[in-house]
């Protein structure tokens, strides 16, 4: 596993649409090693290909949904090839921060629920149903392979200031 550079705006690749996977291979699950080790590393709670350097429709997204209970582990999420296929009506607002990013936080309203398949790592159909702050993590990450960074969507951005408290990026 190896730790990789997580590229800044204005990069081209964070632009671009990220190309299909055609085949989860020992290159994949290498290069998917290495995203949640990156990720890790950096600190966040998701990453896209792109973000990484590479054109390659993958998330990977680690996030804790009980962070009042703390024996709570988190839960790692790998999709290839992503794709929401149902969303909620309702939607929120909330802070949304990336590592791709930096220095900048925004107001992005997302939908509450939705329900994402794709391909596990094994190559494998999966189908996920995720609300809350970890349907806004996959949505995140999901843009970036479409080259939309959360600053196209916030209604306001800004710089934070250590009085804002931490925040998560993706």
């Amino acid at each position: 596993m190896a730790i990789r550079e997580v590229v800044k705006i204005p990069e081209p690749v964070l632009r671009r649409k990220a190309h299909k996977v055609n085949q989860v291979d020992s290159e994949i699950r290498k290069l998917i090693e290495d995203m949640v080790e990156t990720m890790r590393e950096e600190p966040g709670v998701g990453l896209a290909a792109p973000q990484i350097g590479i054109s390659s429709r993958i998330i990977v997204v680690e996030y804790v949904e009980d962070e009042d209970d703390e024996n709570a582990k988190p839960r790692l999420f790998t999709v290839i090839n992503p794709e929401i296929i149902r969303a909620s009506d309702e939607t929120e607002m909330g802070i949304e921060a990336c590592l791709s990013v930096p220095n900048l936080v925004g107001d992005v309203e997302r939908y509450s629920e939705i329900v994402v398949k794709g391909l596990n790592k094994q190559g494998k159909p999966t189908k996920i149903k995720v609300g809350g702050w970890l349907a806004r993590i996959f949505q995140h990450e999901i843009d970036h392979l479409d080259g939309i960074l959360f600053t196209d969507r916030a209604e306001r951005v800004w710089q934070p200031q250590e009085s804002d408290g931490e925040l998560n990026a993706a």
